[in-house]
């Protein structure tokens, strides 16, 4: 179950989740949430989504995205946050 803070962070990118349905979107999981938003999101999204779970949980996310999720992020996106990651979490 998510948090009210990353229910209302859903909403505010509500657009970026155009695939899932309405009465689905605040139920996906963290994993989800920071794919997406690190793909797709802009700079304030990504800065809110580490602000609210924390830079250790998304990057401990983002680095234990394996085989066909670690695919998911471009590699300019992986290749970015895995550097951030490793310096600042």
């Amino acid at each position: 179950m998510n948090s009210p803070e990353i229910k209302e962070f859903i909403r505010e990118n509500s657009s970026l989740f155009w695939y899932i349905p309405e009465n689905k979107k605040e139920d996906i999981s963290l994993e989800l949430i920071v794919e997406t938003i690190l793909n797709y999101g802009n700079l304030d999204s990504i800065k809110k989504l580490i602000k609210i779970s924390g830079i250790k949980q998304v990057a401990a996310i983002f680095f234990n995205a394996k085989g066909r999720k670690e695919l998911n992020y471009y590699p300019e996106i992986r290749n970015y946050f895995s550097l951030l990651f490793r310096k600042y979490a």
